[in-house]
């Protein structure tokens, strides 16, 4: 099923202009208004936050804005320079999130990510890390994703609170209550339309379809049939020209499995070609699938390091051809680096006498293609005592900086996510545990070690000044071995008494 974000960028002329100006922008609470022309006529194109809270409209004559308030602050708008930004956006999102993106002027963009949101966390994480992203670069945004690109432009501007999620199957019962400007009609239109009634999406969907298209153009009954899906709305994908890209178009459509990877090995050799004229390696390739139905299927793969190598790309590729459905027929396939980094050639050395180190760049690229490159990871030291805080995730494949954790107390192979509270029965309030429950399990200690006294950061926040944490090693009547501490603050830790805690679990 495919599945389509929508990006609304409500304040995108504004967003756009704060960070061209960079520190020489007006301060946030300004009431700042672009204006544009419109004939003869001088007119508000975009408002700030603040100036829209006071009460002025895109669309209002510049002298009725400066009659309501005398004091805004006014700059000229830059309809092509918005447009030039948006795109540039709309290529860091392709390089980011996925091989389908498009630019949805005049503030918006239009992301196929059918097959890609497992990579990114599941559907709802991608959406929040996208608005958060845009939010730490100053730019306010609401997304939405749903089965067809019509419904997730009404989401996203109208349900969006900042992200939406309309489930598969789901899209009549999200729109429905939608007001009409969500199907993407010319305002005559919606007001022609309210003129007769009709105030929401479904209010229209709800009646014979043939009245209304003689009387307001085919434009509204193909938004009715895109907004349910069932006229096809395919992504045109934005494609820079600077990347490195082949395509193969064929004079009869393909569809065999067979057949698709015997041409991507092709693809890939050639660009592996251009790439090596370029000097550089690819560390993410798009390849994209234009079916006869003027719908597009794609595969996306990454690498942990810059690879120029025609076997691996091949597999890494091929091993995600069963993903695909050819429909009636592939017409065109391209393939596109769209990731690339400076690779230089590299003389391969042999030793008699030391043992060559294995390479395992080609495992890691396998297995990150198959899980996701976020849940590929390895664990390195912080200096910490506190135990959440002295791990930290890097790349696979990152160098080793000799960093170790210090071996006075040993650590548990598993910790938790966050410590998880227990039921504890101590002899005596210093004592270990002679006995604690956890998920319900109640469990006997046989033998204990401790404690291990930590106490809180007091330079970073000073709620942990007072901040003490005893742990104990524990082993139960089966053998297992937890990692459990009693927290208590200064005034308590003398007496012992606090709240207990399972952090960890030993091998």
């Amino acid at each position: 099923m495919p599945r389509v974000v929508s990006l609304f960028l409500p304040g995108w002329p504004i967003d756009r202009l704060r960070r061209a100006m960079g520190a020489s922008a007006p301060p946030p609470d300004a009431r700042l208004v672009l204006v544009g022309r419109e004939g003869s006529r001088r007119v508000v194109t975009a408002v700030s936050r603040p100036a829209e809270a006071a009460g002025l409209r895109v669309g209002m004559p510049l002298t009725k804005a400066h009659a309501l308030l005398p004091d805004i602050l006014t700059m000229p708008a830059d309809p092509a320079a918005d447009a030039a930004a948006l795109e540039r956006l709309a290529l860091w999102a392709l390089q980011h999130y996925a091989p389908i993106v498009a630019p949805d002027p005049p503030d918006g963009l239009v992301i196929d990510t059918t097959g890609a949101d497992h990579l990114h966390g599941g559907e709802a994480r991608m959406l929040g890390g996208l608005v958060n992203r845009l939010a730490a670069s100053g730019i306010f945004a609401r997304a939405a994703i749903a089965d067809t690109r019509g419904a997730a432009y009404a989401a996203a501007r109208f349900l969006a609170d900042p992200v939406c999620v309309v489930p598969g199957g789901g899209v009549a019962e999200a729109v429905a209550r939608l007001p009409l400007m969500g199907l993407r009609i010319p305002p005559e239109t919606v007001a022609g339309l309210h003129v007769l009634g009709f105030a929401t999406i479904g209010d229209v969907l709800a009646v014979p379809r043939a009245p209304l298209v003689l009387r307001f153009g085919a434009l509204l009954g193909r938004r009715l049939d895109q907004v349910q899906g069932t006229v096809l709305e395919p992504v045109d994908p934005l494609r820079d020209p600077e990347l490195a890209t082949v395509r193969k178009v064929f004079g009869e459509p393909i569809g065999a499995p067979e057949t698709i990877a015997r041409y991507t090995a092709g693809l890939v050799r050639d660009l592996c070609r251009t790439l090596e004229r370029r000097g550089l390696g690819a560390r993410r390739l798009d390849l994209l699938f234009h079916r006869i139905d003027n719908s597009l299927q794609a595969i996306r793969v990454g690498t942990a390091r810059a690879v120029r190598d025609e076997k691996r790309l091949t597999r890494l590729i091929c091993d995600r051809i069963e993903t695909i459905d050819p429909g009636f027929g592939i017409e065109i396939m391209e393939l596109t680096a769209t990731l690339a980094e400076p690779l230089a050639l590299q003389q391969a050395v042999t030793s008699l006498v030391e043992e060559e180190t294995a390479d395992i760049a080609g495992l890691v690229d396998v297995i990150a293609n198959r899980i996701g490159a976020r849940r590929l990871y390895r664990i390195a030291p912080v200096e910490s005592d506190v135990p959440e805080r002295s791990v930290r995730r890097i790349a696979p494949l990152a160098p080793d900086d000799g960093a170790t954790w210090q071996g006075r107390w040993p650590r548990p192979a598993r910790l938790l996510a966050r410590p998880e509270p227990v039921e504890v029965m101590a002899l005596l309030p210093d004592h270990p545990p002679a006995f604690f429950t956890w998920r319900g399990v109640r469990r006997r200690v046989k033998c204990a070690d401790g404690p291990e006294r930590i106490f809180g950061e007091w330079w970073k926040r000073d709620a942990e000044l007072a901040a003490v944490r005893d742990y104990f090693q524990v082993e139960d009547m089966e053998g297992e071995r937890f990692w459990l501490f009693r927290s208590a603050d200064e005034e308590q830790a003398s007496s012992g008494i606090g709240r207990w805690f399972l952090h960890g679990v030993f091998a």
